[in-house]
């Protein structure tokens, strides 16, 4: 059974080095790809140095420009189904998502009765810290508004943080997916449901930014 985090990022010099190694002193063994959009401020370096380090487990692919969350996480997930990976997690760079959960995800999906696992800010244990009352109302008010659309039995529809089955993106066709903004982290729930992919949510604390 191999795992990789598939890490997108833009400008996260101050996270980057940081979060790599907190991620790879879990007690799971986990890989790790960087999707860089050209940062200006060094990321793909650092990531570079520290590939010398950790041989075979940190990977980087590198991109011209922005180009989108949903490209960069399409562009992971086609790099790791190539390179045989049974599950592949969406990370965020900046400690919103804490790594420790990261094994949790996996648990959650690791007996096959789930196509998918979510870190849920929504479910019962599931908290959100130094976010504004407004913008809590406005997520929360998103993915309520999704469900009454869609009637997709998920509470944290835009959530960022998911590990998925290597069987669920190869049923997917990822060239059709259209949203490349946070939209994309809906689009993919969505169509991963409708192919009868069942979807299970773990609660977890989503904490702001802090760099």
């Amino acid at each position: 059974m191999s795992q990789l985090v598939i890490i997108p990022t833009y400008n996260e010099i101050e996270n980057i080095e940081k979060i790599i190694l907190v991620v790879f002193s879990l007690p799971v063994l986990f890989h790790i790809l960087i999707v860089d959009d050209g940062s200006p401020d060094g990321t793909a370096q650092k990531v570079k140095q520290l590939q010398s380090q950790f041989q075979d487990r940190l990977f980087l692919l590198e991109r011209q420009g922005k180009q989108g969350l949903g490209t960069a996480y399409i562009a992971g997930f086609k790099w790791g189904l190539t390179k045989g990976y049974d599950f592949l997690f969406e990370m965020d760079a900046d400690f919103s998502h804490n790594p420790d959960d990261l094994p949790r995800l996996l648990d959650a999906c690791s007996d096959n009765k789930f196509g998918l696992s979510v870190g849920s800010r929504y479910v019962r244990g599931g908290k959100i810290v130094n976010w504004p009352f407004n913008r809590i109302f406005i997520s929360y008010g998103a993915s309520l508004y999704v469900r009454l659309i869609t009637w997709m039995p998920v509470k944290d529809c835009t959530a960022g943080f998911i590990c998925y089955r290597r069987d669920v993106l190869e049923h997917l066709n990822l060239d059709s997916i259209r949203f490349v903004g946070y939209a994309f982290q809906i689009e993919m729930k969505y169509r991963a449901w409708r192919a009868g992919f069942k979807i299970r949510e773990i609660p977890i604390t989503f904490i702001d930014r802090k760099e």
